[in-house]
């Protein structure tokens, strides 16, 4: 894969190289992401393995490109914790908003044994965090929702 594909993918579509917030945009991305598939159980979860396996396959190498761990600018794990965080919730304001927030807060502070997994090397330890932190959120939503009643 060349370099400039690297880039490309690992950026998605070079969102993280915008100059604010490029972490918290990629999220709104997943968010954008899950409203367009949620009529396809099917074709969401193939887009989003599509997604994580295209994040395990550039992050290590971006990660090898920009000479740092874990460069900001690697975004697609983002998007696919994001698209897990959303995954089979109701599409309303409310959900999206709290699942959004808690997603980008679990992302953030790493709760153990999340905090652990970052220290893989390469790929793993840029894109099993956010997954993570994905279904850490998926799981607080769904238990919440179901306690209020609403599913």
């Amino acid at each position: 894969m060349s370099n400039k594909l690297v880039h490309l993918c690992s950026t998605f579509f070079y969102i993280g190289y915008l100059p604010f917030a490029p972490g918290s945009i990629a999220s709104l991305v997943a968010v954008f992401i899950s409203y367009l598939l949620h009529n396809s159980t099917i074709l969401y979860v193939l887009v989003l393995v599509a997604i994580t396996i295209l994040g395990f396959t550039v992050s290590g190498r971006m990660e090898q490109l920009v000479g740092q761990k874990d460069p900001s600018c690697v975004v697609i794990d983002e998007v696919a914790g994001g698209m897990i965080a959303f995954f089979l919730l109701p599409k309303t304001t409310a959900v999206t908003v709290t699942a959004y927030f808690l997603f980008r807060a679990f992302d953030m502070f790493k709760i153990y044994p999340v905090n652990k997994l970052e220290e893989l090397q390469g790929g793993k330890g840029i894109m099993v965090d956010d997954l993570f932190a994905g279904l850490y959120t998926n799981i607080v939503v769904q238990i919440a929702l179901r306690l209020a009643g609403v599913v």
